[in-house]
């Protein structure tokens, strides 16, 4: 009878230990995001959150300070993170961070949304299709100039309400999965609203506010949360904190991704073609297809706006056709607006750092403008100058008679012996000057 109550006892430890998972794992992992979202990021970030779950780590806490992104790379993160089996926590650090735009969705996204005393989080506006937030319908009207009655507000056009609506439906869908307020999520998308840390924890948008991360890993200890279907309870009362360094390859993705560098390399590379193109044999082409590829690899990670490589295109085709063909000015000029105006216009976004810096593109375009003009100038002086060689530069060369004739002999001319032709006598000695050329016999006349 005694053993009953024992299998009782053991058969209830089972049914808990399979309704809750202890993550009791050694180790915490952070990784450190301060930029913009890109698509460096979220490789880092994917990479990271995969070395973590072979490790087993009890958790991943992302410590956070971004003023958005780009929306494919946030996407790619939020799949990471809903398919995780360790709990990723959304910390948004140190004092003075934020999580904007695309940090607001992390952020909904994350096992556990964390924030620092003083820090905010919100502004989730969908930037690309405007700057400003788009008037809500129960927005009042402005009067009028003339004082007759209210105007109606311009209403956001169909792709506008397109865009709003799906990001509004998802930051919406990822507030129910994790229990967080799904209307104000709504408002910082259509309304771009924003909450600093205390406000944000009253109002059910994060889970709570830790001063720094031994704050936050002591809040977190015996915390029970939901992944994955199960509900893990953290202990991390003794874990061990692993700081993730990006490697090499996401350092030179970074690097490469910067829309400055990657239209940096673009230019180098279609320069180092040109060059070799006039001159072969120097090495720039190998140079330029290196710079082409690396700039091509970071150009489709990119909001690239093909109209503008387009454009960017045409104005270096047509300033080097103005040095084959010159057309005083027309093709150069031409093709140094079209240049700018594809550099201006080559990353279709209005993302703080998605744009191509304008002094780069001033002194590219300053650059192009010299290579251009310097080429010009070459080619000008190039037809003024006189033939040096072929049969237009021997006609009018001086010639020494070796021996004397009177209708073919030999002369010595361009260091070399010929055979010449003459309508008068020629004693040798004479000189004389190269008026014609019929096959491999001069002809020749006494100089006066």
């Amino acid at each position: 009878m005694a053993a009953r109550p024992l299998s009782w006892f053991g058969l209830a430890l089972g049914l808990l230990a399979a309704g809750a998972a202890t993550a009791n794992a050694s180790e915490v992992w952070v990784v450190e995001l301060d930029d913009a979202i890109t698509p460096a990021t979220a490789n880092y970030f994917t990479r990271a959150l995969d070395d973590a779950h072979e490790a087993d780590a009890a958790a991943l806490v992302v410590r956070l300070d971004t003023p958005g992104g780009l929306d494919q790379a946030m996407r790619d993160m939020i799949k990471a993170i809903l398919a995780s089996r360790v709990p990723v926590v959304v910390y948004v650090a140190p004092n003075g961070s934020r999580a904007a735009s695309a940090g607001t969705y992390l952020l909904y996204a994350s096992h556990v949304a964390a924030m620092a005393p003083a820090t905010n989080v919100g502004s989730s506006t969908p930037v690309s299709i405007g700057g400003s937030p788009f008037p809500s319908p129960a927005d009042p009207a402005e009067p009028s100039g003339d004082g007759e009655g209210a105007a109606e507000p311009a209403g956001p056009s169909a792709m506008e309400r397109k865009v709003v609506n799906d990001a509004v439906a998802y930051i919406r869908g990822l507030a129910t999965l994790r229990g967080r307020n799904a209307d104000w999520a709504e408002a910082t998308v259509r309304e771009a609203a924003n909450l600093p840390a205390r406000e944000a924890l009253e109002q059910n948008v994060i889970d709570l506010v830790a001063t720094d991360l031994d704050a936050l890993l002591g809040a977190l200890d015996g915390r029970t949360i939901a992944v994955e279907g199960a509900t893990v309870t953290l202990d991390l009362a003794d874990a061990t904190i692993k700081t993730v360094v990006p490697g090499w390859r996401d350092e030179l993705l970074a690097l490469i991704t910067n829309p400055n560098v990657a239209y940096l390399l673009l230019m180098l590379g279609l320069y180092g073609l040109i060059l070799e193109f006039y001159s072969p044999g120097i090495g720039a082409g190998v140079a330029g297809v290196i710079c082409l590829l690396l700039g091509a690899y970071a150009l489709q990670m990119l909001p690239l706006n093909y109209a503008g490589l387009a454009l960017l295109l045409v104005g270096i085709g047509l300033m080097a056709a103005e040095i084959v063909t010159p057309t005083i000015g027309v093709l150069g000029v031409g093709g140094l607006v079209a240049f700018v105006a594809g550099s201006i216009m080559l990353f279709d976004s209005d993302l703080p750092g998605y744009r191509v810096s304008v002094p780069i593109i001033a002194a590219v375009a300053a650059a192009s403008a010299g290579l251009f003009l310097f080429g010009l100038g070459a080619a000008m002086r190039a037809r003024r100058l006189r033939v040096s060689t072929g049969r237009e530069a021997m006609i009018g060369a001086a010639a020494v008679a070796l021996e004397d004739f009177a209708e073919r002999g030999n002369v010595r001319a361009f260091s070399e012996n010929w055979l010449a032709q003459s309508s008068r006598p020629v004693r040798k000695g004479d000189k004389l000057r190269v008026i014609g050329i019929e096959g491999l016999v001069l002809t020749v006349e006494v100089e006066e």
